[in-house]
């Protein structure tokens, strides 16, 4: 056979390759998770080893769709490699969850059902495992289709929808829900206004002056400085709860003042480093790079704190009921446990993150450093805001919902820039296109403040600038379908709003399943 013939085939079957050796790889972990559940309780529970199967299945999905959210904007502005992303994620995930995971964890998350009514541990069992398989296949679906969904609300939807199936209706707190439901709205609305909000200021305060440099060397150490404040105060309060305890206001100081000592060691070296750049928009963005590095990282580490709870947290209630025959509305997470949900999540986000991060990094709105710095302070800033309001607010749709925040806004901008483009061609007609030119070049070197008084001029017929209507409203459907794809959003808009429904209807079901399964055939369903 011909070389040629031989690489063709090779070339044919690289996807099949690919696809083998991440289902290989899937399945050695979940029967190696089978086994080491197996020999944890004596003698050998079958409720305990499909539990951590589960268990061990979810961790992976998690990893592949909700750590995304934290290194997809580094990786879509350059800032990071997809594999360096995956390496920085993979550790301080792994490391949250083990160093700051917990002690403890909720029984029933988000205290959505009444334990109460449940019927008996044996119910309580199988009502996990249904909540827990089917927050699994839901996440494991939004994965291939590329939408970036919560991994809370996956958890909550199977809860409800087991707890219902179980208990009837009136097991479910209303009330509760209605709070998660309304963060549907209240996460990607905050998160995207208060992106948009550090964009605005960072383009009126950089890259609108007319020396950016000097602008930037004064303005970049105040924005990393903040950053370390709210990442400082984002890890107190949520990351490392299990090493410290500390109130909201202690938590602050202790940032701001980790905050302030940042600004006086990083000032310096902006400056130095800064004065060898060219005025340009890009030096800009390449102060930002570090930051964002360090941003992903903390976001990994933060999230692997709190999130692994997700995945194991479910399977700590089991094992819990198991070995106490009872219902509990707290449960230890035992090491292994919690290496279960830590070695799921790595290996989820190696093999089948990249999908995700590419969706959230590039496939919604083009990001450069300064964006993708943006989101990474929306994240941080809502959930202080949103836990001390008390607000059960999602990472994924804060982060996914900054990053529709600044392409949004970049549109705002660049439909107002559209119309003054027009304005100044309106007041040239006639003229010589090279006048037309020169004032385009003059206005676009212009400080803020310049700009605003030749607008002033145009509009009192002192200089000379029209699109048609047409064209107008052209150029700027140009611009949305550029900066912001319509379709991602409706696509990530819609899953989010079926989340819990999808996970709840499935949970119902699976928990009949099971339940028909584990009576004795003596008993009547």
């Amino acid at each position: 056979m011909e070389i040629t013939s031989i690489q063709s085939i090779e070339n044919a079957t690289r996807f099949g390759r690919r696809e083998m050796f991440r289902f290989g790889t899937v399945l050695l972990f979940v029967v190696g998770v089978m086994l080491f559940s197996s020999s944890i309780h004596a003698p050998v529970s079958i409720e305990l080893v499909v539990a951590a199967m589960i268990g061990g299945y979810m961790a992976m999905n998690i990893g592949a769709n909700d750590v995304a959210n934290n290194v997809g904007p580094a990786v879509g502005s350059k800032a990071l490699t997809l594999t360096g992303a995956i390496i920085i994620a993979a550790i301080f995930e792994a490391m949250g969850a083990m160093i700051a995971g917990g002690d403890v964890v909720s029984t029933i998350k988000k205290g959505i059902i009444d334990p109460s009514l449940i019927p008996n541990a044996e119910v309580f069992v199988w009502l996990m495992m249904a909540a827990l398989l089917a927050a699994a296949i839901w996440l494991n679906l939004a994965t291939a289709i590329g939408a970036p969904v919560s991994t809370t609300h996956s958890i909550v939807g199977g809860v409800l929808g087991a707890g219902i199936a179980a208990g009837g209706m009136e097991i479910a707190n209303w009330d509760r829900f209605g709070a998660i439901a309304a963060s549907w709205i209240i996460s990607p609305v905050i998160g995207g206004i208060i992106a948009a909000g550090f964009l605005y200021w960072m383009k009126h305060g950089i890259t609108y002056q007319k020396n950016m440099i000097e602008s930037g060397q004064r303005l970049v150490p105040i924005m990393i400085a903040l950053m370390v404040w709210a990442f400082s105060t984002y890890l107190i309060l949520k990351g490392l709860k299990k090493l410290v305890e500390v109130g909201a206001l202690t938590a602050g100081g202790l940032g701001l003042v980790v905050g302030g000592l940042t600004y006086f060691i990083v000032r310096p070296l902006i400056v130095k480093y800064a004065q060898s750049l060219p005025n340009e928009k890009a030096s800009i963005n390449s102060l930002f790079t570090v930051p964002l590095i360090f941003a992903a990282a903390l976001l990994s580490f933060a999230h692997g704190a709190n999130d692994v709870a997700n995945a194991v947290g479910p399977l700590a209630a089991i094992a819990d009921s198991i070995v106490n025959h009872g219902v509990a509305t707290q449960a230890a997470i035992p090491f292994w446990v919690m290496a279960i949900g830590a070695l799921g999540i790595v290996l989820g986000l190696a093999l089948f993150g990249p999908k995700l991060i590419r969706t959230v990094g590039s496939e919604i709105t083009e990001l450069d450093q300064m964006r993708a710095f943006c989101i990474a302070m929306a994240a941080a800033i809502t959930v202080i805001i949103a836990s001390q309001l008390g607000l059960p607010v999602s990472s994924t749709h804060i982060a996914v919902g900054g990053v529709f925040g600044v392409g949004f806004l970049r549109e705002y901008l660049k439909a107002n820039y559209a119309k003054t483009v027009q304005e100044i061609e309106h007041h040239h007609t006639g003229r010589d296109r090279s006048e037309v030119e020169t004032f385009m070049e003059e206005f676009e070197r212009g400080s803020i403040e310049e700009k605003r008084i030749m607008l002033k001029q145009l509009k009192k017929h002192r200089a000379t600038a029209e699109l048609s209507k047409s064209e107008r409203r052209g150029l700027q459907k140009v611009y949305r379908k550029e900066l912001v794809k319509r379709s991602a959003l409706l696509k990530i808009a819609a899953a989010w709003i079926i989340t819990v429904p999808a996970a709840g209807i499935m949970s119902a079901l699976l928990f009949f399943t099971i339940r028909g399964m584990m009576l004795p055939r003596d008993i009547a369903p």
